[in-house]
């Protein structure tokens, strides 16, 4: 592992253990039955599906995730996972609890946990695991279940972030390094420090890739001579689209800053609807140590000065602008693909492969320039899906399922797991029949889904939506706008990219129907009480 400062030195022990025991071996077999799975649960924030290698997108065929791949190989890809709130704070909280956002309390990025809920964490430290959360937590309250938590601050930082633990007596402190790295340090000082004789799941909650895509300083060149390609709909004009699609605030020729974004730091502040100021991104960038800020300079000052000098514009301009974007956001997956690597080799050489299962996801889908875009929120497909790749011990390997899952479902997977009876309020189902049937669909899984997003006024003015979908056919509800309530309709295998809405053709009028049911009936069956 890398050499970290000790400022944390005594967070490094849990609590209920006074002392480092003997190095972790795999848990034991349980005295009245089999030995429960261990978990190991790596999720980041903002990782697209389209940026890792094994779901074969254009996109990532140049900038291989081998690590990632190779959970695919030895496990389960799954290609049609999705979210049921396209928003980091609403993710985590619906990963904590198996309920959707008005059910947990958690609709936008502000307060609202509603922290009576019980968290999975609780039922699974009361069920004998030993529970730990490392990295990015991003909830107004405290972590709880946990044995061991080391948590960043808000979003976090990149360079030198701060991180509190379960003993830090509630103080965050800064830490030297960069933050993909030191998380899955902890996360290794966490499985070398617990209870070898208990079952154990892990939480490994990355920053990266998230906005505004800080790479560290060993990559700063990677990609740097790769020409990465436009997406197909890069140029929607949303002539297909209602008015949430033109009134958004996230196009990358509008909304993505040339000086936070992009890191043009020789330019003066600049006018954004984001608000982000030069300030911003030299207050990121002064947390790295000379030497880093040296080499951060020596990478980014030659590009930029030669950008500046090309007087780009147009076309070409917003090309460059991509370009830039995807290469920086390129460069922080590999750091987390690495990280995967770690702790993939760290249970095998520990004895743990055979009785760990890791997943690995993220807390959302995202815009890599579909539809000029960047962030997420949407119930169109690159935000409302999310990559998710699970390795079982004795599992079958190499599968790829088409089984709707969705984020409600990994607090009661983990609870059927260490044998915990789910709370029968969770709205989620536990995935392990379709994880052992190799990613077929057992009799009776669910065939629509539901999401509702909320989060208006917010940077992006995406409005509100809620909506439900099939494998084919999805629609859409938006409300709040300007111009009144209205919906979409799109038929995924006709027009995969969601360009034309349909709602108004006849020959679509029965599908419509008969998802407009479907709609309704989850919102009278869930409670909904907005839309």
């Amino acid at each position: 592992m890398r050499q970290k400062p000790l400022a944390l030195s005594g967070a490094l022990i849990l609590a209920s253990a006074p002392s480092l025991p003997a190095p972790a071996q795999a848990a034991p077999r349980e005295k009245d039955g089999p030995r429960r799975l261990n978990i190991i649960h790596i999720m980041t924030d903002d990782h697209s599906y389209q940026a890792i290698s094994a779901y074969g997108h254009p996109l990532s065929a140049q900038a291989p995730t081998p690590n990632m791949d190779r959970l695919a190989r030895e496990g389960i890809r799954f290609d049609k996972a999705y979210v049921e709130n396209s928003l980091s704070t609403p993710s985590r909280a619906c990963l904590m609890t198996g309920l959707y956002s008005h059910q947990n309390g958690q609709r936008t990025l502000g307060a609202g946990i509603d922290t009576t809920v019980t968290f999975v964490s609780e039922l699974l430290r009361q069920g004998g695991y030993q529970t730990a959360m490392i990295g990015k937590w991003h909830m107004q309250c405290e972590p709880k279940g946990f044995d061991f938590y080391y948590v960043l601050r808000g979003q976090g930082e990149y360079y030198t972030p701060t991180f509190k633990s379960h003993d830090s007596d509630g103080r965050y402190l800064p830490e030297e390094g960069y933050a993909t790295d030191l998380i899955t340090d902890h996360a290794i000082e966490f499985l070398e420090s617990r209870d070898p004789d208990k079952p154990f799941c892990l939480y490994v909650h990355h920053k990266a890739p998230h906005r505004n895509w800080l790479p560290d300083v060993k990559n700063l060149d990677l990609y740097e001579d790769i020409t990465f390609p436009l997406p197909a709909t890069f140029h929607d004009d949303y002539s297909g689209k209602g008015e949430a699609a033109r009134v958004q605030r996230m196009t990358i020729d509008q909304d993505m800053s040339m000086i936070y974004d992009l890191k043009i730091s020789e330019l003066e502040d600049e006018p954004t609807r984001s608000g982000h100021t030069k300030n911003m991104l030299e207050r990121g960038l002064a947390r790295m140590d000379s030497v880093s800020r040296a080499k951060w300079d020596a990478a980014y000052g030659p590009r930029n000065r030669a950008f500046l000098e090309s007087g780009l514009e147009g076309e070409e301009l917003l090309e460059w602008k991509f370009q830039r974007y995807i290469r920086d956001y390129l460069r922080c997956i590999r750091s987390v693909d690495d990280s995967v690597g770690e702790i993939l080799e760290y249970i095998d050489t520990h004895g743990l492969a055979d009785n760990t299962i890791v997943v690995y996801t993220s807390d959302q889908g995202f815009n890599m320039g579909e539809h000029g875009w960047f962030d997420k929120r949407f119930m169109y497909e690159e935000s409302f899906r999310t990559p998710l790749i699970i390795r079982y011990p004795g599992g079958k390997a190499g599968k790829v399922s088409n089984a709707f899952i969705q984020n409600l479902d990994f607090a009661p997977t983990y609870l059927d797991i260490a044998g915990v009876e789910a709370p029968e309020e969770m709205s989620g189902r536990s995935i392990l029949p379709v994880i052992r049937k190799g990613g077929k669909e057992p009799c009776k899984w669910r065939k629509y889904m539901y999401y509702h997003y909320y989060d208006l006024p917010s940077e992006h003015n995406v409005l509100k939506h809620d909506g439900v979908a099939d494998k084919r056919y999805k629609l859409i509800h938006f409300y709040g706008g300007a111009e009144g309530d209205y919906s979409e309709f799109y038929d995924l295998r006709k027009d995969p990219d969601e360009m034309t809405d349909l709602i108004s053709d006849k020959r679509y009028r029965r599908r419509i129907a008969r998802l407009q049911k479907r709609l309704d009936d989850f919102r009278v069956r869930l409670g909904v009480d907005e839309y």
